[in-house]
């Protein structure tokens, strides 16, 4: 992490560059590979570090944080959301984007007016800045079409990444907005491919196996089995991947990648068992809330909670849809956890209207990005990342005004999109 901050922060010595860099490009990188907050706590981390004040650190990584979330963690999210209620993953993913594309545009902007503490922070740097939202949308949209939700956030994140330093580097930094910075060891062509290893092994792995390569992933598709898990009215049944599954690639990424920078058993052993004991509460919390989710479909709650509100708002459910989502996110301070708990009432809500279920159950994660930069589970994580516990409240009256216009703002692309799609 140490050398891939030093090639980040080795681009330029202006500030919106910088920001732009870290919590933006490296921000939605982080959470296409890793998510559960680690695209929040690691660059405010390195902003903090690189002489930025904490609260404003936390601020913009929560602002760069909300549009990648429903891809995160090689597109959990998006994933776990499409195999619940039956829909195709990229047709899916594909439609998130869609509805998403005007706020990945807009959030570079309010990063470098944050930056700047207002709009005469863009002089010299809009086109940077609208490039920097223009090389995530389009390839992470191409990426969606095609493969599906596992890459598009990854994809969309790279090429972002590597054109605003292409740009970033061109421009002459402002002297009110230049920092100075340390100046960093010569990094090597070794020592880079060593640190970047196992996000690179992640990349080939997945792209490879994925439905692009269509032989490839037929032949790994057959390793699996097939459980029946209800067998009431309208019985369903689960289908277990062993091997063509995000998880499985990843595990045996860090695993060339740790070999890769040397580590040795104990190594693993220590981060292993360590991220067993972080993770485990949030494993408990997903298996219940799974199962919570799919008991109350078996039940006929989901299709009752999406009655009721039908019968309140009628034909102005997609204005409400993605408060939907936004809350499920609040509560749970996860995409996943919201789609799950939501999703299906989404669905539901979709076949009553005669509406598209595509853009319907889509709304739930757009309300997501809006709910994930509110969430008090984002805010405590960002706060702890840069010693700033005990000022939630301060950081949440800073991001409050943001995630409160994203919501009303969503709504309106909600209700009017439908009406084209």
């Amino acid at each position: 992490m140490e050398i891939i901050k030093q090639m980040i922060t080795s681009v330029s010595s202006d500030k919106r560059i910088l920001v732009l860099l870290v919590a933006w490009c490296f921000g939605g990188f982080m959470e296409g590979m890793a998510g559960f907050g680690t695209a929040i706590a690691i660059p405010a981390s390195m902003l903090v570090a690189l002489g930025f004040e904490p609260l404003f650190s936390c601020l913009v990584c929560l602002i760069a944080n909300g549009v990648p979330t429903p891809f995160g963690s090689i597109g959990i999210p998006t994933v776990t959301l499409a195999n619940l209620v039956g829909l195709e993953n990229a047709q899916l993913a594909f439609t998130q984007t869609l509805q998403l594309a005007p706020f990945m545009l807009l959030c570079p902007f309010l990063i470098v007016m944050a930056t700047g503490k207002g709009v005469k922070a863009f002089k010299g740097v809009t086109a940077v800045t609208l490039v920097s939202g223009l090389s995530f949308l389009i390839p992470q949209m191409i990426v969606a079409k095609f493969v599906g939700a596992e890459l598009c956030v990854i994809v969309g994140s790279v090429c972002s990444l590597l054109c605003t330093i292409l740009l970033g580097s061109k421009v002459k930094p402002n002297p009110e907005y230049e920092m100075k910075l340390e100046t960093a060891e010569k990094i090597t062509v070794k020592k880079a491919f060593t640190a970047w290893s196992p996000f690179i092994f992640i990349f080939i792995f997945l792209l490879s196996t994925s439905k692009l390569v269509a032989p490839v992933n037929t032949y790994l598709s057959q390793f699996a089995s097939t459980a029946t898990i209800y067998t009431g009215e309208n019985p369903s049944t689960m289908t277990f991947t062993w091997i063509n599954t995000p998880g499985v690639w990843i595990f045996l990424s860090a695993i060339l990648g740790g070999l890769i920078q040397k580590a040795t058993f104990r190594d693993f052993k220590v981060v292993f068992i360590a991220t067993i004991k972080q993770m485990s509460q949030t494993i408990i919390t997903m298996l219940c809330v799974l199962g919570c989710a799919k008991i109350m479909g078996y039940a006929g709650m989901i299709a009752s909670i999406a009655s009721f509100a039908i019968a309140v708002t009628e034909s102005f459910y997609p204005f409400f849809a993605p408060w939907i989502g936004c809350l499920g996110t609040f509560v749970t301070g996860s995409g996943t956890s919201s789609g799950v708990l939501f999703g299906a009432v989404q669905e539901s809500a979709a076949q009553s209207l005669n509406a598209n279920p595509y853009w319907i159950v889509a709304l739930n994660s757009l309300g997501v990005a809006a709910g994930k930069m509110l969430s008090p589970q984002s805010i405590a994580i960002a706060l702890s990342s840069v010693d700033g516990q005990g000022q939630d409240s301060k950081l949440l009256s800073k991001i409050l005004p943001y995630g409160v216009a994203f919501i009303i703002a969503m709504s309106f692309v909600a209700y009017f999109g439908q009406k084209f799609f």
